[in-house]
């Protein structure tokens, strides 16, 4: 995989630059400023890019604006997007520009090798990567909507995994229930969430994970702007 990464941390960036390619990707540019993402995306064109939320030149949300942006330009093109803390408005604005293909994880994990190779790996192929202390955090502090309440303890669990980006499959094996069960627990998410069942069973989950961020079911995100200038 042709991989753009975009960090300001001159030893995190290199780190990265030498487990991705240790690993058989190739790392066609780096950036270490916001304004320098977009002419290095048009320039190398590469299949998936790795953005700090937060970069120079005002260390708030340049990451988050060239995400933006990018997946504007190039539609297609899988962003992972780390951040040091769990910025909840931003994760809800990440997903608000379609689920597939994205990912939110927190720069600890870029030190898990497996679990940052595996996110990057999934949203490749167009799925969704959450951090699991994003979702956590997002339980904790989001007040819920009325649908969402109506959800079962159950149905809550299955939700997190959900927005996590994992499969039915997977979704099981962590609650140690069978597919078959976790597909009937989606079915009901999907009605309670009132989640039309003319379109595809692919965006109704995306649809869920909106609902779930604290988003309006169209996917338009309620962002908050930063308290400090933290990185």
């Amino acid at each position: 995989m042709r991989i753009l990464i975009a960090e300001d941390n001159a030893l995190l960036r290199e780190g990265m630059t030498l487990l991705l390619t240790h690993n058989g990707h190739e790392v066609v540019a780096t950036c270490v400023a916001g304004p320098e993402i977009i002419p290095a995306l048009r320039r190398t064109r590469p299949d998936a890019a790795v953005l700090d939320m937060r970069l120079p030149p005002s260390f708030r949300d340049e990451g988050l604006r060239a995400a933006v942006e990018a997946r504007r330009e190039f539609p297609e093109l899988p962003l992972l997007v780390l951040s040091q803390y769990v910025e909840q408005a931003y994760a809800a604005e990440l997903l608000a520009l379609g689920a597939r293909g994205i990912g939110y994880l927190l720069k600890d994990r870029v030190g898990r090798v497996e679990q940052f190779l595996e996110a990057l790996e999934r949203i490749s192929e167009g799925g969704t990567a959450l951090d699991p202390e994003v979702v956590n955090e997002i339980i904790r502090q989001k007040a819920s909507t009325r649908s969402l309440e109506e959800l079962t303890a159950r149905e809550h669990e299955v939700l997190g995994l959900m927005a996590q980006g994992l499969a039915n499959g997977a979704i099981g094996e962590q609650l140690f229930i069978t597919e078959r069960a976790v597909s009937k627990h989606i079915r009901g998410i999907f009605d309670k969430l009132n989640l039309p069942a003319e379109v595809t069973s692919v965006h109704r989950r995306v649809l869920a994970v909106l609902a779930y961020l604290g988003n309006d079911i169209s996917g338009t995100a309620s962002r908050e702007a930063p308290r400090n200038g933290r990185r």
